[in-house]
């Protein structure tokens, strides 16, 4: 890493919105953004903050041809003593070098970045929205620059961060959502990139998504890609089934990213004494564990809905309907424990969240 880091303000700074209640996700982005490069030789240098805007790239580039290109998102939240504060930045960072490694990407400086965020934020606190469930989406990725037909690694890169206000994923409140178990199509196998944040996975899973969709469903949940029968993750979340009173994910074997969110699901959910099982889970097991009355709850993690909780699944036709329904009760106490430590509503015991100044 080399160089300090630059901050060019913008001249233009834009409308922010009036009201949190229009905020969608993702469509509007802040004044600055970070930016840095990377060459050969010289790894990454030129750090800087400058306005948000866009970028010329020539139409050999690598990543457009290639993919070699990997992101994260994470939030920074406005808690309730009117305090901006982020939600695990060294370890959403820490895990982008884990994709860095996995897709030839020079590794970043954790450290290093984590300031220049910070300082980023400082800059952008006003963007911040105030309502409860809104928070500023943090999006840093890193694309190859190199303009080459040929399939290497790069010898350039630029890595970016992005800020984007984002209203409540549940605008109309916590409900749960219909999953469609995916037959056709796979996701990802072990040895390949499902491990990484990268961009080829998320286009591999549209087309089993839209489908999903067609059917009336609101995400795909992806089954191994050998035996087709063990569950792996749902199309942007982790997934968790509560059975005969133990909370069990599927385990980390070298196909399924490891979410931050799922992972403080399972400190909490250990901290609070509950059984829980990291271990390989059949659908046929979980529809068994249904015909016995012994499945008790389904819920998805991740960063954008943190909690999601799920009312019914669809496996080849045969649709099982959990909890009656409605959100079961870790579920739904995962949901305000972790939402209110993020907008400072409950202890901060893991010491995640991490306050701009």
């Amino acid at each position: 890493m080399s160089g300090e880091l630059n901050i060019t303000l913008t001249s233009n700074f834009k409308a922010k919105p009036q009201s949190d209640a229009k905020l969608g996700f993702g469509t509007l982005f802040t004044d600055h953004m970070f930016v840095m490069d990377y060459e050969d030789g010289k790894g990454w240098h030129s750090p800087r903050i400058e306005p948000y805007g866009k970028f010329c790239i020539e139409p050999a580039n690598m990543t457009l041809h290639y993919g070699q290109a990997i992101f994260e998102g994470m939030k920074a939240y406005r808690t309730v003593d009117g305090k901006v504060k982020v939600f695990r930045p060294r370890d959403y960072l820490s895990r982008m070098n884990r994709s860095a490694e996995r897709l030839c990407i020079p590794k970043i400086d954790v450290e290093f970045v984590r300031g220049a965020l910070m300082k980023l934020l400082s800059l952008e606190k006003d963007w911040v929205p105030a309502s409860e469930g809104t928070s500023l989406y943090i999006r840093p990725f890193i694309v190859a620059m190199d303009p080459f037909i040929g399939v290497r690694p790069s010898k350039t890169y630029r890595f970016f961060i992005i800020l984007s206000p984002v209203g409540a994923y549940y605008p109309e409140g916590f409900k749960p959502v219909k999953i469609w178990v995916e037959n056709k199509y796979v996701r990802a196998v072990k040895g390949g990139t499902g491990t990484a944040k990268t961009a080829g996975n998320y286009a591999a899973s549209i087309l089993a998504a839209e489908e999903a969709k067609a059917h009336g469903y609101t995400q795909v949940l992806w089954l191994d890609g050998v035996e087709r029968r063990y569950i792996e993750e749902v199309g942007t979340m982790n997934i968790f089934f509560k059975i005969d009173d133990t909370v069990i994910t599927p385990a980390l074997e070298g196909s399924i990213l490891g979410g931050m969110t799922r992972d403080s699901v399972l400190r909490l959910t250990r901290e609070w004494g509950l059984r829980v099982s990291e271990q390989p889970l059949t659908i046929e097991e979980v529809y068994e564990a249904h015909d016995k009355g012994t499945l008790q709850e389904i819920f998805g993690t991740g960063t954008a809905a943190v909690i999601s909780p799920v009312s019914a699944l669809n496996w080849k036709g045969n649709i099982i309907t959990v909890n009656n329904g409605d959100a079961g009760e870790t579920s739904l106490k995962l949901y305000d424990e972790i939402t209110g430590i993020q907008y400072g509503r409950c202890a901060d015991i893991f010491d995640w969240m991490e306050e701009v100044e």
